[in-house]
């Protein structure tokens, strides 16, 4: 079953469970890979569905963050009921070990070195590390191996 299939059923177990916290956050993540499909006119494949749902956990965080510090708890929860949904749907996550040293192999197959290929090292490891590792992680991951 593709996670698009799996999303789908989530959704229909959620409609069936009245659980209309959970259906909302589903149907906000099935939005989203709707509109990604009909702008760029293309069928979604599980990458491109993990891709979406890490903008919208990084939309969440951001959020979380900010009305923690305007002082609205009640909005903050909300925001922390979706991201423990739309985390169900990412693959497990690397460890801060496992991304340093994919990163450091990428480095060295791209014989990168100093702070100015820290574009063209990015571009490879996002499209390796994509959905598997936290974008943050991975950048500062790149950072330290170009600066040592």
């Amino acid at each position: 079953m593709s996670l698009k299939e799996r999303i789908t059923e989530d959704m229909k177990t959620a409609m069936r469970a009245k659980d209309s916290e959970r259906l909302g956050t589903i149907r906000l993540l099935q939005a989203a890979m709707k509109q990604k499909e009909v702008d760029e006119r293309i069928e979604l494949d599980d990458t491109a569905v993990i891709a979406i749902v890490d903008k919208l956990i990084k939309q969440r965080k951001d959020s979380i963050t900010q009305f923690e510090a305007g002082g609205r708890q009640d909005l903050a929860d909300k925001e922390k009921s979706e991201l423990a949904v739309l985390e169900v749907y990412l693959p497990a996550r690397m460890s801060a070990e496992e991304v340093t040293a994919a990163v450091k192999a990428i480095v060295a197959e791209l014989g990168a070195s100093g702070p100015g290929d820290m574009g063209k090292v990015m571009g490879a490891v996002k499209s390796r590390l994509a959905g598997k590792a936290d974008m943050g992680q991975v950048s500062a991951a790149v950072k330290a191996a170009l600066a040592g």
